[in-house]
């Protein structure tokens, strides 16, 4: 078979086993069963005569044949997309835009961006998904996101080392603060120093294959004691607010802490900074897009000073 004669559905079959990882994930996303997508990608390798898939035991990587049938199929893809769009008399795909972004940002930082831009450009859709940057760099990689909102951490490595280099702009970069309870002997203070944080009871949290404790403050002497483990930042706040611990926050969650917690900065000792990125693919963005970017920067700019009142 010519590659010339591959099948659309393959291509959008190969798109979403790019961007999941996995042909189980890829399987449960689109509705079909795992030989069915098996099936397909073996049709296209057949097609290309050489291996689009490099499977390992924790899942499957674009091979350097494979990175090319991904930036054509995703140009193909959306050009079919946009051509029915018009037949049936859809807005065009400069009207619509697919943001992804990381937990905390979409806990208070999207949905503020969202309310003022419905405003101010009320006919561009967007479309919003939440996940972590893995997922977040396939699904632009993948062309199922036009941009994502990417949080960072010394030593701010690019997000993955695939070509081409997303384009990365730095938003903002900010210093970690900890979440406190309003009952608790620091929550009195501006500020905490470095030293007082010894010896705290921590709400933490491990993300999917790491062994990172997140929530505790980095570079702590001996062994933190994490008493609670909890994934989701709004649970991991209400156990702040409750007095079962302290955690760590960015800023940008001041907005969203419960009665009961204050968030404070760190003094002394090791400074931890974090960013937030704002990704997309190297080629030239849509109108809507770049509208919608602009509306992210302005917002990260306004926001507010990380000290909150109970």
């Amino acid at each position: 078979m010519d590659f010339q004669d591959v099948s659309l559905v393959g291509l959008r079959v190969f798109r979403e086993v790019a961007e999941r990882g996995t042909l189980t994930a890829a399987a449960a996303a689109l509705g079909y069963t795992q030989s069915a997508v098996s099936r397909q990608i073996a049709a296209l390798e057949r097609s290309a005569r050489t291996p689009l898939l490099e499977r390992r035991r924790d899942g499957v990587r674009l091979t350097s044949a494979g990175r090319i049938v991904l930036r054509r199929a995703v140009t193909i893809t959306a050009e079919i997309d946009a051509t029915a769009r018009e037949l049936t008399g859809l807005p065009a795909e400069t009207g619509a835009v697919r943001l992804g972004a990381y937990a905390s940002a979409g806990a208070v930082l999207v949905p503020r961006v969202l309310a003022a831009f419905r405003r101010t450009h009320p006919g561009i859709k967007v479309t919003t998904r939440e996940a972590g940057t893995p997922v977040l760099v396939r699904a632009l990689r993948a062309g199922n996101l036009d941009l994502a909102l990417l949080a960072a951490e010394p030593p701010f490595r690019p997000p993955d080392t695939e070509t081409p280099p997303l384009h990365l702009e730095i938003l903002a970069e900010r210093s970690l603060c900890v979440a406190v309870p309003a009952t608790h002997p620091l929550a009195g203070r501006d500020f905490i120093e470095f030293a007082d944080l010894s010896g705290q009871r921590w709400i933490g949290s491990r993300p999917a294959g790491d062994d990172r404790s997140m929530g505790v403050w980095p570079g702590l002497a001996g062994r933190p004691e994490i008493v609670h483990v909890a994934r989701d930042w709004l649970a991991k706040l209400n156990l702040v607010a409750a007095g079962c611990g302290l955690t760590t926050v960015p800023v940008s969650l001041a907005g969203a802490a419960p009665a009961g917690v204050r968030i404070l900065p760190v003094r002394g000792g090791p400074q931890e900074k974090r960013r937030i990125m704002l990704a997309r693919m190297p080629h030239q963005p849509t109108e809507s897009a770049m509208r919608l970017a602009e509306a992210l920067r302005s917002a990260v700019v306004e926001t507010s000073s990380p000290v909150s009142a109970t």
